[in-house]
This record gives structure tokens, sequence and C-alpha cells, in this order.
């Protein structure tokens, strides 16, 4: 006899359809109470979306008589049971068809996602915030705003001189720390774009806060509810932050115009080096999710080892290769194409280049320790050189990292061809 019916686990969210998806069948989207985005096939989601609106009684049965309804196929009370216990319940969507609640379902860790994170702003503040500068995506206002900061950047590189300013700030201690400190406002400031754009869609976006990406400390602001948005929507949502460091460049153009400060020419640069990074579609940066939503495939990563074996090995198409649409499968197909040789390359460099590179960055670590007590300031002089010696650092951790996952998982692959080869 069951226990009792089986239920939506509480707080379960109905999205609806996955607007402008990659997928020959359109997924809808159900968000768990833990903030997790589930894609369902149609099917499931009619079983799902029955079970929130029909009453407690004999509800396996009552949606069985709804599946067969909508879909004109005959259901069962046993199918039924079968897809929630089968589908549904592992993935923390719902209770066992016979009431036992089911277990504990962690989030799911992609390949290079963010890690360590630490929510500092709440979603309510989120939102106030967010709502302060939604406006600035007026359309007349990002043509005017993109309009200035062409003519700014035309300005700069053509008529004032970066390494003479970067020369002048990298011997002052305070210099460097006032630098450090712009550059963190405005990965803030980036940040807020992106809630700011999400927000001007009409989706709410989450928390802010900070973490570690691989093992550089980053900013984040979850944005996840984009996908309620359509294609345009959810790329206006990856480029706000991008958009708002060119407002953030335009602001500090306009104090270096007035003051001639070349500390702000330096800040200036990082806040470059930064847009730069972001619009990089290898790491999970802002151009990866910009490809992403514009192929409407959430996790490009997955469709790595189906497309090498179709391109490469000429496999046929797997089924998750076939369930993709045809003009997203051969974006998806560049996109690894050109990942696959990026990523390969950059590990040879680093490989090649790591002796040296080490045996650089520990004299300017002598040098920087011995020169911070020379300085005017003694504990200013510490505090930069600590920070110098840091972001020296963390990009050789962080590139090494980066690589150990496929260079293990090839490892692991080579290790399975060679064992069945071996002779019994």
């Amino acid at each position: 006899m069951a226990l009792s019916e089986p239920a939506l686990l509480a707080g379960m969210e109905l999205v609806g359809e996955f607007e402008d998806s990659g997928y020959r069948e359109p997924p809808h989207l159900v968000c768990r109470p833990d903030g997790q985005v589930v894609r369902l096939p149609t099917l499931l989601y009619q079983v799902v979306r029955a079970l929130s609106a029909l009453p407690e009684r004999q509800r396996t049965a009552a949606v069985a008589e709804e599946l067969s309804r909508e879909t004109g196929r005959q259901f069962t009370a046993d199918h039924v049971a079968f897809l929630i216990d089968k589908k549904l319940a592992p993935l923390g969507i719902t209770t066992y068809s016979d009431g036992s609640p089911p277990p504990l379902t962690p989030k799911s860790d992609p390949f290079l996602s963010f890690r360590f994170r630490v929510a500092v702003l709440p979603e309510h503040v989120t939102w106030f915030l967010s709502g302060l500068f939604a406006w600035l995506f007026r359309p007349l206002l990002v043509v005017g705003a993109l309009a200035v900061f062409v003519a700014g950047e035309v300005w700069l590189w053509s008529t004032q001189d970066a390494g003479a300013a970067l020369r002048t700030v990298l011997s002052s201690p305070a210099g460097v720390l006032l630098v450090v400190l712009l550059a963190i406002a405005s990965c803030v400031f980036h940040e807020m774009g992106h809630g700011a754009a999400c927000r001007y869609g009409g989706a709410r976006p989450g928390a802010m806060g900070c973490g570690i990406y691989v093992v550089w400390p980053a900013f984040y602001t979850d944005i996840t509810n984009s996908y309620r948005l359509g294609r345009a929507g959810r790329i206006r949502a990856d480029l706000g932050g991008v958009y708002f460091n060119a407002l953030f460049v335009l602001g500090l153009l306009a104090l270096y115009a007035a003051t001639g400060n070349p500390l702000l020419l330096v800040a200036i640069l990082s806040v470059h080096l930064e847009m730069f990074q972001q619009l990089i579609p290898t790491l999970r940066f802002d151009g990866y999710y910009i490809v992403a939503d514009l192929t409407g495939i959430p996790d490009l990563f997955k469709y790595i080892g189906p497309i090498l074996k179709r391109v490469v090995l000429r496999r046929p198409h797997d089924e998750r290769l076939r369930a993709l649409k045809r003009w997203p499968q051969t974006v998806v197909a560049v996109w690894v194409v050109f990942l696959v040789p990026a990523l390969v390359l950059q590990l040879g460099v680093v490989l090649m280049n790591m002796p040296r590179l080490l045996e650089t960055d520990w004299r300017t670590v002598n040098s920087l320790v011995e020169n911070a007590g020379t300085s005017g300031n003694q504990v200013l002089g510490m505090v930069a050189a600590c920070i110098q010696i840091l972001l020296l650092t963390l990009p050789v951790v962080g590139l090494v990292l980066v690589f150990a996952r496929p260079v293990r998982s090839l490892g692991r692959v080579i290790r399975r061809r060679v064992s069945r080869r071996a002779p019994a």
C-alpha cells in the first residue's frame, strides 16, 4: 500500500519552454529550490505541470488521465509512477511515487565552473541596486554611450603615452594600490551590469558575491533567471558586464582629461584587460556564455567529445548531436574546433616557457621584496609588493590547474585504449 501520493518538492517553480533553444525539441525549464535550473523534455514537464495542478487524492491516476488527454497516447498510473521514480525524483524535482522524499541532489559541477562562492549581497539588495542602473540599457543611451566610447578610444590610443604612465605608476606603491582598487571597482560595476541587464529584460537577478575561479579571485552575479528570457535578453545580460566596463572607462577618461593623472591611464588599461579577458570564449567568461546563449545550448563543454568524434574520427552523430538543430550544431562544432587547438597551443606555450617564466618571476619577486622597504612608506611598499607577487604567481598556478583536468582525462582515455589492446 502506498504511503501517500507523489508531489513536487516545496519551492519548485515551473518556468516554461526554453525560448530560442538550439534543440530540435525545445526543453522546458524547472527551477529547483536551490536555484538549479533543470531542463526537461516535454513529457516529463507535462507530468510536473499536472502534479502541480491536480488535487492530492489519487494524483498518480489523475496525472495518467491528463497525460493521455494531452498526448493522445494511453498512459496508466504505473507509467506515471515509473517516470516519477526513474526520472523526476532522482533529479530532486518530486518525491517518489509512494511519497517518500528523494535523496539530496547536489548542484551540477560542470567543467571549469565557478567554485567556492560566497554571496555578499542578497537577492533583494541586488534587485534594488540593479534597478538603479537598468535605465542605462535603453537603446538610444546604449548607442550614444558606445559612440562616445569609440571616440574616446581613438583619442586615447592615438595621443597618449601609456608606456610612460605605466612606468610612473609601477614605481609608486601608492599608485599600484590605487590602480588595484580601481580595477576592483570596475569588476564590481561589471557585475552590476549583468544584474541591471537581467532586470531590464524582465528577469530577477540573484545574489552577488565573490569567490575563486580556478585560482583567480573573481566576482559574480547570479543571472540564472535570464534563462526565462529569449535569446536577445540572454545575450543582453551576458554583454551587460562589458558594457558597464565601457561606461567605467568613460568615467576614467573624463577624469584623466581633466587631471592628466597617469594613474587613471593605467587604470583604464587594466579595465581594457578585464574586458578582453571577459570576451574570450574558451573559459567560462562572458564570451563563453554569449556563444552558449546565441546557440541556445547552455553547456557547450559537454559537446567537445561528440564533436571531436564526428569531425576527427568520422563517427556517426550520437544522440546528443542529433538532438541539436543544424545551425547551433555548426556553431558548436566551430567553437570546439577553435577551442581544442587554442587550449593545446596555450598548454604547449606554457610548458615550453614555464622554466623561463618561473625564473623571471623569481627574479621579479626577489626584486620586489628587496625594494619594498626602500620606498618612502614601508607599509605601502610591502602591501604593493605582496599584491604584485600575487598577480605574478596566480596566472602560472591558474594555467596549470586549467589544463590539469583535460590532461588527466586524456590520460584516462589513453590508458583505457591501451588496456583494451593489451593481450589477455
